[in-house]
């Protein structure tokens, strides 16, 4: 079946059932757009993500139990 006659069936349906071909095509369409990038997407390593390793320096956290008391006794002024 060519476009031309695609058209000319389409055009033969009730107006109701041409609404069901159109919303059946932007369904076709997101679908296929979300498979199209799903496979072009390439893992990228946990290791390569910019937040790996932000605190590694930080003295303050070489214990991070007694920074998270810490700070609650800063802002609550007690210690759980």
């Amino acid at each position: 079946m060519n476009q031309e006659q695609v058209l000319h069936e389409f055009a033969a349906l009730p107006l109701e059932a041409q609404k069901q071909v159109v919303d059946f095509i932007a369904f076709l369409r997101t679908r296929y757009r979300q498979a199209r990038y799903s496979h072009k997407a390439k893992p990228s390593s946990l290791a390569d993500e910019a937040f790996i390793g932000v605190w590694r320096d930080r003295e303050d956290m070489v214990n991070s139990s007694a920074w998270i008391r810490g700070i609650r006794v800063r802002e609550w002024g007690k210690g759980t």
